[in-house]
């Protein structure tokens, strides 16, 4: 039948763009959906602050009236200033394994990128970090997290037949939490606190936490992950949105804030009880049982493992034992709430910074994933 490309842009539409991926993975053991509410929003220029400085265009792949694609064309211009580049990104990309509808959708964004002056085409990304991006070249047979893309594996090979190549990788560990702190991380942890009076403080008050931490937190952010790779600053509307999605989900036992004498914020770290299981029985949904399922994850520890989704440290400090106090914090509690493993989430493989902290962790480097790059 004949396939045709269309732009989303009713509710209809939208509907079928987000629950196409729902129904592509229904059966996958490893796939774990997104929430219906946070596509929406996140793809709303009135509900998602990346659009002061971002545009995009959501699109569906139609074949005899049936969804068979869906893929974003996105330009982050704050983005493509830092890094001097003229690259339309795409991101929420599925398809069923056909060449007609996988080429149809790429040639799609391909033009849209062109037609507003861009040059190259590069993704899965998202309008930022805090959006799901790299697509899965290892590691098919692992559950995925609430952060991160599953795909099949026939993704990868249609990206490169059609000349995407390689761009940069992320890596994912699964770590085995430890009983006590390594040796060496405790040797580290007792000379940094000496050395630069630095120390752990934690919250047991959501809102407090974002009074008086909240705003500096992000800033942090967009100091420590200003180098990598296709980053652009968060804005102060895009914090104040953060703020106020994310800061009440976390368990505040597991996020220590690192500061210095004279208790300014140089670092922190932020795990979160593994939602996996909970979104894939949620199936995207919060009502009329999902919510059930998610709250059951976050407050009463029915999984053994977490997810490590932020660990950041001011660059001045960066190399010089702070994370030592993170983990010299996390592990005990980790421990004691029950949990035996952590999902580090996806790191790019050539931050050595990063990767040296696991040196002394059981690890399993388990899961790999790649953002493409094609001239256009």
């Amino acid at each position: 039948m004949p396939l045709t490309i269309i732009p989303v842009t009713t509710k209809k539409e939208m509907k079928q763009f987000i629950c196409f991926n729902y129904a592509l993975y229904k059966d996958s053991p490893y796939a774990v959906p997104e929430l219906y509410t946070d596509v929406r929003d996140t793809l709303d220029p009135n509900k998602n602050a990346a659009f002061e400085f971002c545009e995009a265009q959501p699109f569906i792949a139609l074949r005899d009236g049936e969804v068979v694609g869906r893929i974003v064309a996105i330009i982050n211009h704050k983005a493509n200033s830092v890094w001097n580049k003229k690259a339309v990104r795409f991101g929420w990309v599925d398809f069923i394994d056909d060449v007609e509808v996988v080429d149809a959708l790429f040639a799609t964004v391909e033009q849209w990128g062109r037609e507003r002056g861009m040059t190259e085409a590069h993704g899965p990304l998202g309008f930022t970090d805090f959006d799901p991006e790299g697509m899965l070249v290892e590691g098919f047979d692992r559950i995925g997290t609430m952060a991160t893309i599953y795909n099949y594996p026939y993704y990868p090979v249609h990206l490169e037949r059609m000349g995407y190549v390689k761009d940069v990788d992320w890596m994912e560990y699964l770590l085995t939490a430890p009983e006590a702190l390594p040796e060496k991380h405790a040797r580290i942890t007792r000379i940094v606190k000496e050395k630069y009076g630095l120390r752990v403080v934690k919250y047991t008050s959501h809102s407090k936490l974002a009074r008086e931490r909240g705003v500096a937190i992000f800033e942090l952010l967009n100091e420590a992950y200003a180098d990598l790779y296709g980053f652009s600053a968060l804005s102060p509307k895009q914090i104040q949105q953060y703020i106020n999605s994310y800061l009440p989900l976390l368990d505040l036992r597991l996020v220590p804030i690192i500061v210095d004498k004279n208790d300014n914020l140089i670092g922190f770290g932020v795990l979160l009880p593994s939602l996996a299981k909970a979104f894939q029985k949620a199936r995207g949904f919060m009502f009329p049982f999902g919510w059930w399922h998610l709250v059951k994850a976050l407050k009463w520890n029915s999984t053994q493992t977490t997810e490590m989704l932020l660990v950041a440290v001011k660059p001045e400090y960066q190399g010089k034992g702070a994370v030592a106090l993170i983990f010299d914090d996390i592990i005990p509690v980790h421990n004691n709430l029950g949990y035996k493993w952590s999902e580090s989430n996806p790191e790019l493989e050539s931050n050595s910074k990063m990767q040296a902290q696991w040196d002394y962790f059981e690890r399993e480097n388990h899961k790999r994933r790649r953002a493409y790059m094609k001239k256009i």
